[in-house]
């Protein structure tokens, strides 16, 4: 009787503990169940935020594309207060269409009354289609008079001839803009307005000015790219409710308030999949839970063992994590953690004084990789550290950035004094030498200081401030340490003081051009010249080509630029005895809808032959809409012109490119004909690149040549061509004809080497 009792115990615990885990695997599932409902509506939210941002930068940038147009002196003139249009037609017509793709503008009175209106870059009686849009116009000209519709950031006002106007940090006048979402046709489209207004000269605003209105459609091709960029399937317009079923949708709103449609995309629903791929491991957990049970004791003590292992292996990532593996100095992340700390700490008065950022440079730091070695380099680094850790105080904070950039964090009273005292601490530290594998190296080291609160409170400004500071001291001469002091953040003015030169220099012809030879590696004989662009400011002096071909590509200046260098190439050359000549095209040239024409326009305006003329691009240019690419290079070719790849080997490298289509030439890029002498992987693929170009039936020539030691490295590799500051330099256009002439009396007679 005891032992049945016993027995009918247990197996009342045993039924007692089955009927629980009945229950509790039932409520789970019912928790289950309900969180799987609710990840698919947050999923389903999520993703209609996604969409709704993605728009409104979608809009944001459409405006953004027209800014340097509306906030201009001569727009002012032509458009703003009147109305020239011949000068409309080009810059609201073609330039817009041309260079940011918008399909149609209209250029309306301050009460939505049609100006002027232009579809695809061309001028269109505009009527019908203003008229239907004028409520929604006047609305949102109406919108864009209200306050945080500025174009930019105002900080004051000035006096024009309709009242007070905003201004910006630079004293330009700000334009006035809005934008949203309106009916086009069956589908939808991006209208934004924006005031026309001048730059420099408030006087011009002598009435309300005229609007720019630009409609950007979201036809089935742009939806089906914004689909992409978001990783959404499906995504189309759709004049109904378009939720429902398998979609997901977000209503578009006109700027009155009325429902355009919706844009419509196959949802995500993640919870049937959680489900499905779940549900097993619900009844494997049943069937195991016996088991887990009586292994508990096991496990956890196992699992006590394991995190130890864990938080010690935690501990080393961490580490691993905040320190850079070559000198065991912290490395940026931990030192952007350690300045927002200490800046937090003295704005908010815990700590007292300054805290000061210093960035550190090892001068001439890459002729001792090139000379010496990178091992002798990577001993160079690791020394330095040690020195920089020994020789500072225990309290500074010393960092390695990567190469030979270290930064360094002190706190301390005392301001302009303080900072002088740090950098004097840190140029004397370098002035001892080095002893590096039997090479003693005398090095020096240039330094930029900056100091918060005071410069500033963001972490990031300061450290760019002490970057800007380290720069101004690597032209001052080196071996020596800045300040930084306000005058030195002038990039932004000047950039901009830049972009409004460069677009001055362009119309008033005050560009020039220089020819570098392009020279037989065997004979030194010259083939040919490269056309480079040359920019003589009259106060700034030379401005290089990195600095303003940028300007002029973020301006929307290239295209202009490029065709000023084409007509003044093509008329410089027309005449010279024959040799190649070579110019390099901008990707945003050949992009350009009216290129083709406008090219064979600068041809008959010259009367070059396109026989001798090599036009250069680059790889990159191949991968933005390579079809079109493609078929402009193809009929280049047709008119008379061969195509050079230009850069070959860096970045954007691929065979299917050099299949589909036949160019005359490839250009090694620079930076593996000045690796080449120490670097054997580099000679490697200079020799493949070589080879490849041989296999496809075109010449290789290779630029940089700085040395004799790079001419037959280069030679040996197969190279034909070559040009470099071995051979010559570029020269004015007289010069170079000098050359030609020289060369020819010396019977050593150029030919076309295509």
């Amino acid at each position: 009787a005891r032992r049945m009792a016993r027995g009918l115990r247990t197996g009342w615990i045993a039924l007692a503990t089955f009927l629980a885990l009945l229950a509790f695997s039932g409520a789970l599932l019912g928790a289950f169940t309900h969180s799987t409902r609710v990840a698919d509506d947050i999923a389903q939210s999520d993703e209609q935020e996604l969409v709704r941002r993605y728009l409104h930068r979608a809009v944001l940038d459409t405006m953004g594309l027209q800014k340097s147009q509306l906030s201009w002196d001569e727009a002012a003139r032509n458009a703003g207060v009147g109305f020239d249009r011949a000068w409309a037609d080009g810059e609201f017509g073609r330039f817009f269409n041309a260079s940011y793709g918008l399909q149609e503008t209209f250029l309306v009175a301050p009460d939505g009354a049609l100006i002027g209106a232009w579809r695809d870059g061309k001028a269109v009686d505009g009527g019908a289609g203003h008229h239907a849009l004028r409520p929604l116009i006047v609305r949102l000209i109406a919108q864009s008079r209200g306050k945080g519709h500025e174009l930019g950031r105002p900080v004051r006002t000035v006096q024009t001839g309709i009242g007070p106007w905003p201004v910006d940090a630079q004293g330009e006048l700000i334009s006035h803009w809005a934008g949203g979402f309106v009916p086009h046709g069956t589908g939808v489209a991006i209208m934004t307005v924006a005031a026309i207004v001048p730059d420099h000269t408030p006087g011009l605003l002598t009435r309300a000015p005229n609007y720019v209105v630009a409609l950007r459609r979201l036809d089935a091709g742009t939806l089906a790219r914004f689909g992409d960029d978001l990783l959404l399937s499906g995504l189309g317009f759709v004049t109904g409710h378009g939720a429902g079923g398998d979609y997901n949708a977000l209503p578009v709103i006109a700027p009155d308030g009325t429902r355009i449609g919706d844009l419509r995309w196959i949802a995500k629903v993640p919870g049937p999949t959680i489900i499905r791929r779940t549900a097993p491991l619900l009844g494997t957990w049943i069937l195991f839970f016996i088991g887990v049970v009586a292994g508990g004791t096991i496990l956890l003590r196992r699992s006590r063992h394991t995190a130890r292992e864990l938080l010690a292996s935690e501990a080393q990532a961490q580490h691993n994590a905040l320190h850079d593996a070559m000198s065991g100095l912290p490395n940026r992340v931990h030192y952007m953690q350690r300045l927002r700390g200490e800046l937090a700490d003295c704005i908010s008065g815990k700590r007292a004084g300054d805290v000061f950022v210093a960035y550190i440079d090892i001068d001439s730091f890459k002729v001792v990789n090139d000379t010496l070695g990178h091992h002798v380099g990577d001993e160079l680094v690791r020394q330095v550290a040690v020195r920089l850790r020994r020789g500072l105080p225990s309290g500074d904070f010393i960092a390695r950035f990567g190469g030979d950039e270290f930064v360094l964090l002190r706190r301390a009273e005392g301001g302009l004094l303080a900072a002088d005292a740090l950098g004097l601490q840190v140029m004397a530290l370098m002035r001892e030498p080095f002893l590096i594998s039997g090479n003693t190296l005398e090095v020096s080291c240039s330094c930029g200081i900056s100091w918060g609160p005071e410069q500033s409170e963001d972490p990031g400004e300061l450290l760019r401030r002490a970057d800007i500071a380290l720069y101004r001291a690597k032209q001052r001469g080196r071996s020596r340490y800045r300040r930084f002091t306000r005058d030195m953040d002038a990039s932004v003015k000047l950039r901009r003081e830049m972009e409004t030169e460069l677009r001055r220099a362009i119309m008033r012809d005050e560009l020039s051009v220089a020819f570098q030879p392009i020279c037989a590696i065997g004979t030194g004989d010259v083939r040919g010249f490269e056309a480079l662009l040359r920019w003589a400011h009259p106060e700034r002096g030379d401005i290089r080509p990195g600095l303003f071909v940028p300007i002029a590509e973020q301006g929307g200046l290239m295209v202009p630029l490029g065709n000023w260098m084409l007509r003044r190439v093509f008329s410089e050359c027309r005449d010279w005895p024959a040799c190649d000549i070579s110019v390099n095209l901008s990707p945003l040239q050949i992009m350009a809808a009216d290129f083709l024409p406008t090219m064979a326009a600068i041809v008959a305006e010259t009367a070059i032959d396109p026989r001798r003329v090599v036009l250069e691009v680059t790889e990159g240019v191949m991968l933005d809409r390579s079809d079109h690419v493609v078929r402009v290079l193809r009929e280049l070719n047709r008119m008379g012109f061969r195509i050079a790849l230009d850069d070959f080997g860096i970045g954007y490298s691929s065979l299917s490119y050099l299949r589909s289509f036949q160019f005359d030439r490839i250009k090694i890029d620079r930076s593996f004909v000045q690796n080449i002498e120490g670097d054997m992987d580099a000679h490697s693929i200079l020799c493949a690149i070589v080879s490849l170009g041989h296999t496809l039936r075109m010449k290789v020539v290779a630029e940089g040549v700085e040395t004799e030691s790079q001419r037959r490295l280069v030679q040996a590799a197969g190279c034909e061509l070559v040009q470099g500051h071995l051979f010559w330099m570029a020269m004015p256009p007289e010069e170079a004809l000098a050359l030609i002439q020289r060369e020819e009396a010396a019977g050593g007679a150029l030919r076309l080497v295509g």
